[in-house]
């Protein structure tokens, strides 16, 4: 079974939602899957970003819609996410990647050699940022630095109003990563200051 090391603060993912939100989550976006909707914008953008089966982490992955269309265009894809309900439907609904419940202020996963694994691209979709546990901003940060490979990106989505982009940033400058390019959707809308959802693309200098 899958278990969780504890932080002194837990992700607000556990604590600030109320009872039941897992599961309504997950029943949403079957729903919306099941209307058609388009649930893989964030995907196709790291898809075209990366090479043929790139290895892609899907950092806070919930029940699996960016990892899981990663999977299905040829990709190695490993998902974390910190909330098992989560992850049960990702493995469900989603199955092929390498589905692991995770927090990702602990993040440390190694390859079978018993060597740090390393990504080509990491994505962290879906307001994943606004969820961890208050100030650890920089802490996820510089786990998920540790698993992106010296060429890869890192890929955050957030809505401003829920993570300003000023405390995101500062978090970026206590890390060794450095902002490429920021989006104002994942649909590749330039930025701009009065933007609503930021797209942050990171790499190492």
């Amino acid at each position: 079974m899958d278990t969780v090391v504890p932080m002194t603060s837990a992700p607000r993912w556990l604590t600030d939602t109320e009872p039941g939100h897992s599961q309504w989550y997950i029943s949403r976006f079957r729903d919306m899957a099941a209307d058609g909707a388009d649930l893989v914008g964030e995907a196709r953008l790291i898809d075209a970003m990366v090479g043929r089966e790139a290895r892609i982490l899907d950092a806070g992955c919930g029940p699996g819609r960016v990892g899981g269309h990663l999977h299905r265009a040829g990709h190695r894809v490993t998902g974390v996410d910190v909330d098992p309900e989560l992850v049960d439907a990702a493995r469900t609904d989603h199955p092929g990647p390498d589905w692991r419940v995770a927090d990702l202020a602990d993040l440390d996963l190694v390859d079978d050699d018993g060597a740090r694994s390393l990504f080509d691209a990491i994505v962290c979709a879906g307001n994943v940022m606004a969820f961890v546990a208050p100030d650890s901003e920089a802490v996820v940060l510089r786990r998920l630095a540790e698993h992106l490979a010296s060429d890869g990106v890192l890929a955050v989505g957030f809505h401003v109003a829920k993570l300003p982009i000023e405390q995101f940033d500062a978090a970026v400058a206590q890390t060794d990563l450095v902002l490429d390019l920021r989006l104002a959707t994942w649909d590749v809308r330039p930025w701009r200051p009065d933007a609503d959802f930021a797209v942050s693309l990171l790499r190492h200098p």
